[in-house]
């Protein structure tokens, strides 16, 4: 891009609102980012050494969007802030139609790629669009949105990484004992035995699959499930029986406490995939041999849970949190995708649910759930 057709420099917020202001009919994409290290500069070291590193990376900003975005976009900066902006309010094709979403994300991730390496500062970025008649002049909570899209999207792409990594496993592993299968020489007891090793892989393999399905699904409704429920103490069966055979190669007994009947506001399909997921985890990790309690709480009037237990090496107070992220492992060999339990979150979470782990009585991990009761039902 010539010098010439590169955007002015940053502008006062205040006034791209105002220039974005005389565009009512038109929704123009916004790109955002944020440098949550100038705050923190700003507390720890003082306001001269956050000043510092902001001009710095203001010149980066002006620099990246100079070679990402064109002439007629804007770009925006208040000083002492940690937000930068560009709207990208130039046309973008012959026909005069505004950038779509392949261009907005390449060009933000261009400007994201270019602040972090000329700042090495941590950098949070997003986009969304703004129009001024449907956001009621509200530039701040475009720009929040933007981020929180942003953070949503960086979550998802972490997701389907760890998911094509973890893919290619099951299906090498499938393939070789199929192609191995395919060999005349093969007696019936060791075909028998390959025949239900690629088939234990190709539920592994399914168990990813609806997982990616349910989280895509899911990312594009931000908002709570509604007007969904189920059972349960008849999920929690159905989950302990799906959970039964893998139980049985470990020789752990799994203990169900009396259920007590109780409708909750999840459905009954991810209900059951939620307790599947927990309690797959906790025979995982349990001890080989062992015991994995599964119970259920029903004392509240307006909350039912579940807690599932095992007698594993449990979780360290410090790995709580972070087990519920996309791609989390374990230091164990039984860690999985760091799939799982990114699910049971984010399945919960959306319910107005919610899930913890702490110390079990076993000795290992407890896992617990709270989900509200569908009283309506």
């Amino acid at each position: 891009m010539r010098a010439a057709e590169r955007p002015a420099g940053p502008v006062r917020i205040a006034k791209l609102q105002q220039a974005l202001g005389g565009r009512r009919a038109a929704a123009v994409p916004l790109l955002v980012v944020r440098l949550p290290a100038l705050e923190r500069t700003a507390w720890r070291e003082g306001l001269r050494k956050a000043h510092t590193l902001e001009r710095r990376a203001c010149s980066a900003f002006t620099s990246a969007a100079g070679r990402a975005l064109r002439i007629q976009d804007i770009i925006a900066h208040d000083r002492g802030s940690d937000v930068f902006i560009a709207a990208l309010t130039a046309p973008v094709r012959a026909d005069g139609t505004a950038a779509n979403a392949v261009d907005v994300r390449s060009a933000l991730a261009r400007i994201t790629a270019s602040m972090e390496a000329e700042t090495r500062l941590e950098v949070e970025a997003g986009w969304t669009t703004y129009a001024a008649a449907s956001d009621a002049g509200d530039l701040t909570a475009a720009v929040g949105r933007a981020l929180v899209r942003g953070a949503q999207e960086r979550e998802r792409y972490a997701f389907f990484s760890a998911l094509g990594h973890e893919l290619r496993t099951p299906l090498a592993s499938i393939r070789g004992y199929l192609e191995t299968l395919l060999d005349d020489g093969i007696d019936e007891r060791t075909r028998q035995r390959f025949v239900s090793i690629a088939y234990k892989e190709s539920l592994r393999l399914s168990r990813l699959v609806e997982g990616m399905f349910e989280i895509s699904l899911l990312d594009l409704h931000t908002a709570p499930v509604r007007d969904s429920s189920g059972s349960l103490d008849v999920a929690l069966e159905a989950a302990t029986d799906a959970c039964a055979a893998n139980a049985a190669a470990r020789s752990i007994t799994l203990v169900r406490a009396n259920a007590t009947h109780a409708v909750v506001t999840l459905d009954a399909d991810r209900l059951t995939l939620v307790l599947i997921n927990l309690i797959d985890n906790a025979i995982k990790h349990g001890r080989s041999g062992g015991t994995v309690a599964i119970g259920m709480e029903t004392s509240d009037p307006l909350v039912a849970g579940v807690t599932i237990d095992d007698d594993g090496p449990g979780v360290a107070a410090a790995q709580r949190d972070g087990i519920f992220a996309f791609g989390a492992r374990g230091e164990t060999p039984a860690s999985g995708s760091g799939i799982g339990l990114a699910l049971v979150r984010l399945l919960l979470e959306r319910a107005g649910g919610r899930v913890d782990v702490g110390e079990s009585p076993l000795g290992g991990a407890r896992f617990r759930i709270h989900l509200r009761r569908d009283l309506a039902r």
